[in-house]
């Protein structure tokens, strides 16, 4: 079985998380999603490790700290199963860069909701906004990018 191994940190500033709207790759997954900020393990990295990489190279913003919320694993029709360790992190410094993926913005928590988002990240960013305990997510999609099953902590969710 291969499995891709990812991180996704969101950044918080003043009520709003930094969401990055991906538009700039021909072939993205996610184009057109607004998404947080993240990608894939290199070799021998740590959770942790890969998501201060990955926010400096998506921000140039330096995360001096992280919380690990969750972990989040993605089905998909394709049979690529992600492992998605999921951050957020108020403490953090340097000055922002745009991103050559997409476009960042500051968006106030209670908009999030209005943007063109994956359905199953609808789900964590609630788990996040109630402050819920480390959880582990599972979200299955079918081959048209819909979601078809969730299940938090091991016991299926009403859709």
């Amino acid at each position: 079985m291969e499995a891709l191994l990812t991180t996704l940190c969101y950044l918080e500033r003043d009520g709003k998380y930094l969401m990055l709207l991906r538009n700039k790759k021909k072939k993205d997954i996610n184009k057109g999603k607004w998404i947080g900020l993240g990608g894939k393990f290199e070799q021998g990295e740590s959770p942790e490790e890969c998501a201060i990489r990955e926010v400096f190279e998506e921000t140039g913003l330096v995360l001096r700290e992280a919380r690990f919320r969750g972990l989040v694993t993605f089905i998909t029709a394709a049979g690529m199963d992600e492992y998605m360790c999921l951050f957020t992190s108020t403490d953090f410094s340097g000055e922002e860069h745009p991103c050559d993926e997409g476009e960042l913005a500051w968006i106030p928590k209670e908009e999030i909701g209005d943007l063109n988002l994956w359905e199953g990240d609808r789900i964590f960013l609630r788990l996040l906004a109630e402050d819920a305990p480390f959880f582990s997510l599972k979200l299955s999609y079918d081959e048209e990018g819909r979601l078809t099953k969730a299940s938090l902590d091991g016991r299926e969710l009403a859709l």
